[in-house]
């Protein structure tokens, strides 16, 4: 397991600083800049779990919180989300020399990331990788989230899991389906946080270790 470096991001006068969690393998050829999901921060297991395995794979994270994390509160709107992920992308700029660099996260993170680069402000980010888009509330099958999608111009990797209740696989086919440079890959069994059934017969642990395969497989093509 590698350690992880411990860094402050500013964001800005008005939001202040977060905490954020370097992990950059010597032979690491891309770097994924990692938000987290609404829920829990940059240190859940999940979130530790992917960054290790990930690093095994060389792709490095730079991990970070969301205001609301430090500070309480519910879920930051996208005006105090997006300055957060474009100061993480900047603060990623200075170790990411030579490498692929992705923007990304878990559901939220991932989501807010495509807003930013919707509004063509992810520059010089070279593709998105989505951990369980959120495409619609649970028991609320609906596509309106996925609006703006089109409107991003580099690659997108959406990696969702078959029994998501917030996002129904047929769903999320569909808004693939008519994105250019978009790559859906089912995680069959999967939940929202990749969860599989004991009859399955693939352990979470396998199936982070197969969303960072798919993740560096992604990098790999940039």
């Amino acid at each position: 397991m590698m350690k992880p470096r411990k860094l402050k991001i500013n964001i800005s006068k008005e939001i202040g600083s977060v905490s954020s969690l370097l992990i950059l393998p010597e032979d690491a050829s891309a770097l994924l800049v990692l938000s987290h999901g609404a829920g829990a921060g940059m240190t859940h297991s999940f979130m530790e779990s992917l960054a290790q395995e990930l690093a095994l794979q060389k792709v490095g994270t730079l991990r970070f919180n969301f205001a609301y994390m430090e500070r309480g509160g519910g879920p930051d709107r996208p005006k105090k989300a997006h300055p957060a992920i474009k100061a993480a992308i900047k603060k990623a700029l200075k170790y990411a020399d030579g490498k692929t660099l992705l923007a990304g996260g878990k559901s939220f993170g991932g989501r807010m990331t495509s807003q930013v680069a919707a509004n063509g402000e992810l520059e010089p980010v070279r593709g998105i990788v989505y951990y369980g888009f959120p495409l619609h509330a649970p028991g609320k099958p609906g596509t309106e989230r996925a609006a703006h999608l089109s409107d991003i111009e580099i690659p997108q990797l959406f990696l969702q899991g078959t029994r998501d209740t917030l996002a129904r696989y047929d769903l999320i086919e569909e808004v693939c389906k008519p994105l250019k440079k978009a790559h859906l890959v089912k995680m069959e069994g999967g939940d929202h946080s990749f969860k599989t059934l004991k009859r399955s017969g693939i352990t979470h642990e396998e199936a982070i270790r197969q969303l960072a395969i798919e993740t560096a497989k992604f990098a790999r093509k940039l």
